[in-house]
């Protein structure tokens, strides 16, 4: 099987981007309306205890609230991140299908990649930390060093950089006579 060019393996990751890409669109207008709909209830905690039937103290939900509109929020904003990730991935699979893979905007392209990863990891370690210090008890998300996210930033780059020098060649070798 080709790796390159119509009917290719790219041409099939191609396509599962452009399905992940229009789920992510549903996933996040769905967690804006949720973290919405949850910060308008916590302001009225009384009709989302009368509508869910809560028997439970209702001061909590007023408390909780903004917490969990915030996270969900926070939630979207980070799937945000992924869909411009896949938009660029998705163009640049598509310029793998039409069998150009050294396309010059395939450097700018995997760069932003790399740069919105970075700032999807240093987003997660600002959150990390603002969800503990505003809910000590409550561990919501984990703030830890990983390895293989900056790792695979790292990789990123280095690919843009490989995609650069091949852009560079073949721009040699379409003025070669």
């Amino acid at each position: 099987m080709r790796a390159l060019g119509p009917g290719s393996v790219s041409s099939f990751l191609k396509i599962a981007l452009d399905v992940i890409y229009v789920a992510l669109w549903v996933w996040i207008g769905l967690l804006s309306v949720v973290s919405l709909v949850v910060l308008l209830m916590s302001f009225n905690p009384e009709l989302l205890a009368n509508r869910l039937h809560i028997n439970g103290n209702v001061d909590e939900l007023t408390g909780n609230g903004p917490l969990l509109a915030a996270a969900l929020a926070g939630w979207a904003l980070m799937s945000g991140g992924w869909m411009a990730i896949v938009e660029r991935l998705r163009k640049i699979f598509g310029t793998l299908s039409a069998g150009d893979p050294f396309h010059p905007d395939n450097v700018r392209r995997l760069r932003l990649v790399g740069m919105i990863l970075v700032g999807l990891e240093i987003g997660r370690y600002v959150f990390a930390s603002v969800a503990h210090a505003i809910a000590k008890d409550v561990k919501v998300i984990d703030g830890s060093f990983t390895l293989n996210t900056w790792f695979s930033v790292l990789v990123v780059f280095v690919l843009a950089e490989v995609f650069r020098e091949g852009a560079r060649l073949r721009r040699e070798a379409e003025l070669t006579i």
